[in-house]
């Protein structure tokens, strides 16, 4: 076996000159500082300003210096390489991507309820546990996995991470692998869809809102396809301000008489997103998925700029403790269990998440211009959604924290009435009046903020407090509010439907491998297979989700922690994968980039696996939850949360179903772990023996650059090549498929 060849060097593989030290040197300083008040501060106040110093400090350290070490050292990127994208295009899936409508496609893809719910529900621990595991887990876990998946599948066709592991690791580990990635895949849809239903049910203004960014889709991507081919800023400005339409039109159908169409039940939306789910799913990429996640980009990052600037202007205090006493108690009302391993695995998408794995081996592949752009695309892409995290984290506390549990506690925990709710908090210590919680509700045009579970709320509401401050005023409250639960909708809805797409390749590729005859399945111009696995992949997530709007104890309390865990779990698979590659391909000195954070997530999440199926506290353990609801109804007596028998049946039957799926996964990951050390062990011993599936080296046409930004060396290579700064193949920059410019 033998080392891969070298890469040429490129543009980006500079010495950092004296003014560039001076410059990094003061970032990294004002990214110290942050990290020391935030740490040391004790019983005083502290602004939050000194979160977004310590994350865009520690953020722009870790993409310059260690994401660069990984792509040039480790990865070895070839930017003479053809991609998938330009050998295989075929303007349905695969379809070479300007690198910046790329990356606004991978982060709206892999932006979903994760980064917004998850920080949202950890900071009952307090501030501090969540925002280091955030931080420090991007930089060293979530944006490696990211980039260095997107650059193994980008080398293998853009297949699937199932499908690297059963052709890398082997018949048991893969299909072990392939259930698991499966599975987890569903739970995770159907968890990022509960959290769309909780933020849009009985809000006309979000319904319509977030369905409007439908249609605008749809024209931005026949007006850049067909009408004015490659104007990206053109189509850019008119995206937006149709978004900004529909956003400030939506008040005006909440005050109309068209509220009552809008105004739709949970069970409603269970079936719009369903439908919805499939219809994305089976569209070309060109048609719906890349306009809508570019254009609901603008709104993420612009609607994330824009908080993190009224931070430093206003200088909130944070009103959350640094860690509170349920971090170290475990009976927090938002989610039970102590500080480890919970917050790591409550915490996902915003430090470390498989989902993600899903889609950089998915729909990301197969659009990459050229190897080197994995850096711009796989690990910055993850620190803008760790970004969000940040956010997350630090609007849920600057709240007061007796609105907060008031949100976020479930009404099983604080009662369905603003007088019970107060008198249960303020038994925690956290004083909130009933006039308080009214007020809140009345501020953002809301009935009630009593048991608004799933973070959205809790998030749009921390937005609209920071915002006002600097736009609008107390009267500007309820637009912020509906807003940033537009804002936070249009994060998940890009989720699902590109899961639901990878969904279909991860089943074409199972089913397929089966037996000869199935094999059509993996034709993805096959219309009968498309329909088929589709309608299957939602129905399955569409299934749990009705579960999970159906729960007697509230669907985001039962079903994010297996969120959580399955999402961790499907990280520490990709990580493996990943080692196995690294080790397979002759670079076993580098294999602690991907071997350390994978064990660090495996520590973490089969504890937490075992302690949810295990654990003998109801308010933990699924089994032991089960058992407690179930002799309630041997004894004909109605336990909390339930009103009736209907509910107790219910609860047992969700805690069983959480117990064995939670137990069925770790033990698929555990079987996927034992046969990737199998392969690394013989990969170490007998080199020779040793076959990677990469696909062989094509010359690449396309010029394009790296980064976001194009170097000086970049640019004068564009100019040469007579194109434009999007890159294409020169002298056929007239095609779709070849021009990827703007002109």
């Amino acid at each position: 076996m033998h080392s891969p060849p070298r890469a040429r060097p490129t543009g980006n593989a500079r010495q950092l000159r004296p003014r560039s030290i001076v410059i990094w040197s003061l970032v990294a300083v004002v990214g110290a500082v942050g990290w020391s008040v935030l740490a040391l501060s004790r019983g005083e106040e502290v602004s939050a300003a000194w979160m977004v110093a310590a994350a865009l400090g520690t953020y722009a350290i870790g993409y310059r210096f260690y994401a660069k070490f990984i792509q040039n050292r480790v990865l070895r990127a070839d930017p003479t390489r053809a991609t998938p994208a330009e050998r295989m295009g075929d303007g349905h899936d695969y379809h070479p991507t300007d690198r910046r409508v790329l990356l606004g496609h991978h982060f709206a893809g892999i932006s979903g309820a994760g980064p917004l719910v998850g920080p949202v529900l950890a900071a009952q621990m307090g501030y501090l546990p969540g925002t280091i595991w955030i931080i420090v887990g991007v930089i060293f876990a979530g944006a490696v996995q990211d980039m260095v998946v997107l650059f193994f599948s980008t080398r293998r066709d853009g297949k699937s991470l199932g499908q690297i592991a059963r052709e890398e690791i082997g018949p048991v580990g893969g299909v072990a692998a392939v259930i698991a990635i499966f599975s987890i895949m569903i739970i995770i849809l159907a968890v990022l869809a509960l959290v769309v239903v909780n933020a849009l049910a009985e809000s006309p203004w979000g319904a319509f809102s977030v369905g409007m960014t439908i249609p605008i889709a749809l024209f931005m991507g026949i007006y850049l396809r067909y009408l004015r081919p490659g104007k990206i800023a053109e189509v850019t400005l008119i995206g937006v301000a149709l978004l900004l339409f529909a956003i400030v039109s939506g008040r005006w159908v909440a005050n109309s008489g068209l509220a009552d169409a809008f105004t739709l039940d949970p069970r409603t939306l269970v079936i719009a997103l369903v439908l919805y789910g499939f219809a994305a799913s089976v569209m070309p990429v060109w048609l719906l998925l890349v306009p809508r996640d570019y254009l609901s980009t603008f709104m993420k990052i612009g609607t994330i700029a824009l908080l993190a600037v009224a931070i430093v202007v206003t200088l909130p205090n944070l009103q959350m403790e640094a860690v509170t006493d349920f971090a170290t108690n475990g009976d927090g009302p938002v989610f039970a269990g102590s500080l480890f391993p919970f917050v790591f695995i409550t915490i996902a998408c915003g430090a470390l998440s498989g989902f993600h794995s899903l889609i950089s081996s998915g729909t990301t592949p197969k659009m990459i211009q050229k190897e080197t752009q994995v850096r711009t695309i796989g690990y910055g892409a993850m620190l803008m959604e760790s970004s969000v995290a940040v956010m997350a984290i630090t609007a849920a506390c600057v709240l007061d924290p007796g609105i907060y549990f008031a949100m976020n506690a479930p009404p099983a925990v604080i009662g369905d009435t603003v007088q019970a709710a107060s008198d249960t908090i303020t038994s925690w210590g956290f004083t909130v009046t009933p006039d308080q919680l009214a007020s809140a509700a009345e501020a953002v045009e809301e009935e009630s903020l009593l048991s608004r579970t799933g973070g959205a709320p809790t998030l749009a509401l921390g937005v609209a407090v920071v915002l006002a401050e600097i736009i609008g005023g107390d009267t500007m409250m309820s637009f912020w509010y509906h807003f940033a639960i537009m804002f936070e909708a249009l994060f998940i809805l890009t989720a699902i439907d590109a899961g639901t797409r990878v969904g279909r390749f991860v089943l074409q590729d199972a089913l397929a491998s089966i037996h000869p005859r199935l094999g059509k399945l993996r034709d993805n111009t096959w219309w009968p297979g498309i329909l088929l696995i589709s309608g299957i992949v939602v129905a399955l997530w569409g299934y749990l989700l009705w579960v999970g709007v159906n729960d007697p104890l509230g669907g985001i309390n039962t079903l994010y922690p297996i969120f959580g865990i399955s999402n961790q779990l499907l990280g520490a698979v990709a990580l493996a994968i990943c080692t196995v590659l690294l080790v397979k391909s002759g670079r076993l000195k580098y294999v602690w980039v991907t071997l350390l954070p994978l064990t660090w997530v495996s520590v973490v999440t089969l504890t937490a696996s075992w302690q949810k199926v295990f654990s003998g506290d109801p308010a933990v353990g699924f089994l032991a939850r089960r058992d407690q609801y179930q002799e309630g109804i041997d004894n004909d007596q109605l336990l909390a949360g339930a009103q009736n028998m209907d509910d107790m049946r219910t609860i047992v039957n969700t805690a069983t179903l959480d117990a064995v799926l939670s137990a069925a996964l770790a033990l698929l990951v555990l079987i996927v772990f034992a046969d990737a050390l199998r392969v690394c062990v013989k990969a170490v011993r007998h080199p020779g023996s040793v076959r990677l599936r990469e696909t062989p080296h094509v010359p690449s046409r396309i010029i394009a650059p790296s980064g976001l930004i194009a170097t000086k060396e970049e640019r004068a290579e564009l100019v040469s090549a007579g194109l434009g700064p999007g890159g294409g193949i020169p002298e056929q920059s007239t095609g779709p498929r070849q021009e990827v410019s703007e002109r």
